[in-house]
């Protein structure tokens, strides 16, 4: 079946549809080693070039992968030093399967993480439209009280950026440290430690539990995978439509 140019590029994993579109609109997409012009669509056998190297889409089938992600561990298929990365820890008997994180955990935080063979998906989970809650399990250090929760709720301009929670549910207190349950629909860098910085506390513990309909089991180990269902794919897709796409 032939699909537009875009679509393929974008389910390989370059980038948005628009953003993909761009490139096409800039010349920069190479088919069957002519430049593509904007409505080109492409079959089997076709073969399409960005930036020198051959695109190739193996997303017939989408898959979805699910890691406990260790701390310590770096959210990057590049590796630096000696640094273990997440896709150290995925399946690796799948020679066809190029696996595409669906955002990212910092290398203190643990926890539920995604991975797609489709990057439009990808772009469909990460897309601020989507509206897809994140959910974390936080242990922070200092003095917490209705009015930081009030800031923290109401929003705080970080670097000239706005974070805010959507819900927080405290919980157990263990001398100068509190846990915490917090969700939040953006997936901005460290968000979740600079929103209890600004309110003078200290996270020790991160943990991300629930990534919009899909929660971390309790009985995946750290560092072990598990591929999602059809049923688990079409939740993320529903949820996200209703939230706003």
């Amino acid at each position: 079946m032939a699909e537009r140019l875009q679509k393929y590029l974008a389910k390989a994993g370059i980038g948005s549809r628009r953003f993909c579109e761009d490139l096409i609109k800039s010349k920069k997409i190479i088919v069957n080693d002519e430049v593509a012009p904007i409505g080109t669509k492409v079959s089997p056998g076709d073969i399409v070039k960005y930036d020198g190297r051959v695109i190739k889409n193996h997303s017939e089938v989408l898959k979805v992968l699910l890691l406990n992600k260790p701390e310590g561990v770096l959210s990057s298929s590049k590796r630096e030093k000696k640094i273990p990365i997440v896709f150290d820890y995925l399946p690796k008997n799948e020679k066809t399967t190029r696996w595409i994180s669906i955002g990212r955990l910092d290398i203190n935080t643990s926890g539920l993480m995604l991975f797609t063979n489709d990057g439009d998906f990808a772009n469909f989970c990460m897309h601020p439209s989507s509206q897809i809650d994140r959910e974390y399990l936080v242990r922070a250090r200092g003095i917490f009280s209705n009015e930081k929760k009030q800031k923290l709720l109401e929003g705080i301009k970080i670097d000239g950026k706005e974070f805010s929670f959507s819900d927080i549910v405290e919980g157990q207190k263990n001398g100068s440290n509190q846990w915490f349950s917090v969700c939040l629909h953006s997936g901005k860098n460290r968000e979740v430690r600079k929103l209890f910085e600004s309110v003078e506390m200290e996270v020790s513990r991160l943990k991300r539990t629930r990534f919009g309909p899909i929660f971390l089991p309790s009985t995946l180990k750290i560092g072990t995978c598990l591929e999602l269902d059809d049923n688990d794919i079409s939740s993320i897709k529903e949820y996200g439509t209703h939230q706003g796409i």
